[in-house]
């Protein structure tokens, strides 16, 4: 009974030992081991382990010179991971440390449509819209010869569309709650506007989210 019970106390204590080497942090370690478990878990889509060894990368290395190759890989699994935000933070972090006139057009452009796939539909966030316009036409101002210009002009237009149809929604809306004075302002930026003499066809949209849309 009692080699049983010395049996079943080791076998606890193995267990707890193995628990906690599991759980118990990680430091010093080079930088080649903290990337490449960054680019084990984004492998494996555990974004959140990947940040954290990110930290771990930049605070312990932070003239590596894997740490600008970690930031992009990061800032590209999160926006396909459709976490914007994230990408954005990690796209900004390159841009500063990093940033030169041989990748600025590149990681610009990233966060223009990092921006501009985070709102899939541009009635849930004004001032992103009109934000990422502005950033787009200053990319395309500052970038003439970039070769994502295409790309950047391509979102432009469909930025602004996406504009054009979020006025005149307002503007409906305002008609409706008997407000002409606001909905005056809305015309005049729908009569104003570039696009107003095109010929568009207005995006379907389910009746499901129809009824929050307008």
């Amino acid at each position: 009974m009692k080699i049983a019970n010395m049996l079943v106390a080791a076998s606890l204590v193995a267990f707890i030992s193995g628990c906690a080497s599991k759980d118990k942090e990680v430091f010093n370690m080079p930088a080649t081991y903290w990337y490449e478990q960054i680019a084990k878990e984004i492998k494996a889509q555990d974004l959140e382990k990947a940040d954290g060894f990110y930290t771990s990368l930049a605070s312990e290395h932070i003239e590596s010179p894997l740490l600008p190759e970690a930031m992009m890989m990061l800032a590209n699994a999160h926006m396909q991971d459709e976490e914007y935000v994230l990408a954005n933070f990690y796209l900004d972090e390159y841009l500063k440390r990093y940033g030169s006139r041989e990748n600025a057009d590149h990681v610009r452009f990233m966060k223009i449509k990092a921006n501009y796939e985070s709102f899939p539909n541009p009635n849930r966030n004004q001032q992103l819209l009109m934000d990422t316009i502005s950033q787009t036409k200053e990319f395309l101002s500052k970038y003439p010869n970039s070769k994502f210009r295409p790309l950047a002009e391509t979102i432009l237009v469909r930025l602004e569309l996406g504009e054009y149809f979020l006025n005149e929604n307002i503007k409906s809306l305002y008609t409706r709650v008997d407000k002409p004075d606001a909905a005056k302002i809305y015309e005049d930026k729908i009569t104003n506007s570039s696009l107003g003499k095109a010929q568009m066809i207005e995006p379907n949209m389910p009746w499901y989210r129809s009824w929050f849309e307008k």
